[in-house]
């Protein structure tokens, strides 16, 4: 392990190369637009993945309760805290609440839980995870996490998954919207609708299915921009003004998805990457049917 000291120069000189914009949320707080996703990683891969992100400059950290790997996701911001690379004020830090604690009893227990398996005293963005209408009780959980904000666990509310009707039926306008974005699923009429109301699009699975980047029209622009296709993918959602969260637990891949900002992808080449956009193009469940079955 390195001394602290060594890792702060490290994380600096990283955070000096690579300045990732913070997108303005409607309600005063910022959001950096590049951050790490833990789906799928366990406590151990996520302590890990934490911890190096956070040394590389990330700032951005993104779990949920279903993950179950919010005890990892903690320890690897406490072992940065630790080392000198971060302080807790510096790190910016999503869970969200799954569809079976969406009344407002068992929502305020999810967001206790979570804090208490990362040992934090407050989260930055807590979302409803999927809006599941059928079950009728997301506004109900929105409504209680805004209570939680309130009363200091939260500093923003955020939504995902969520679609014009859901949107429709909430007390107020959530700061985020993290749906299903990435090339082949661009969500144009969707992103157009969050900008209207101010709601900021986040993407969750921002690079698709990374295979099929292969051979396609992204990896001609990456061989002449000199990146990787998945660098190419990232750019073109910062650009577009879209929040990312690339997930990966391994070290070089989450080094190289955070070295986005050296470059940028002229008009000719976002508009390449739009013509990829498939209309069978979704990877996921339809938010409209999920958990409704």
């Amino acid at each position: 392990m390195r001394a602290p000291g060594e890792s702060r120069r490290l994380a600096d000189m990283n955070a000096n190369r690579n300045e990732i914009d913070h997108v303005a949320l409607c309600d005063g707080n910022t959001i950096p637009q590049l951050g790490l996703g833990t789906y799928k990683m366990d406590d151990v891969q996520a302590r890990s993945a934490v911890r190096y992100a956070l040394e590389v400059g990330y700032r951005h950290i993104d779990t949920a309760s279903l993950y179950g790997n919010e005890r990892g996701v903690g320890c690897g911001l406490d072992d940065a805290i630790s080392d000198g690379i971060v302080t807790r004020e510096d790190v910016f830090v999503t869970t969200k609440v799954w569809n079976d604690a969406q009344t407002a009893e068992a929502t305020r227990k999810s967001v206790r839980d979570s804090l208490d398996r990362m040992a934090l005293d407050y989260a930055d963005l807590v979302l409803v995870h999927w809006p599941v209408a059928g079950q009728g009780t997301f506004a109900e959980c929105f409504d209680t996490l805004l209570e939680l904000k309130q009363e200091g666990l939260i500093r923003s509310v955020g939504v995902a998954n969520f679609y014009p009707e859901v949107l429709d039926q909430l007390s107020e306008v959530p700061v985020v919207n993290q749906i299903e974005l990435h090339p082949q699923f661009p969500q144009n009429e969707q992103v157009a609708d969050d900008r209207h109301r101010g709601i900021v699009t986040q993407a969750w699975s921002p690079i698709g299915r990374a295979t099929y980047l292969d051979n396609s029209p992204i990896a001609d622009i990456a061989a002449e921009v000199g990146k990787t296709p998945a660098q190419v993918a990232i750019r073109w959602h910062l650009q577009r003004g879209i929040v990312a969260i690339p997930k990966s637990a391994n070290r070089e891949r989450i080094r190289e998805n955070f070295e986005v900002t050296d470059f940028e992808l002229t008009d000719a080449h976002m508009a390449t990457i739009a013509s990829m956009a498939r209309a069978d193009g979704r990877m996921s469940a339809d938010p409209r049917e999920f958990g409704n079955e």
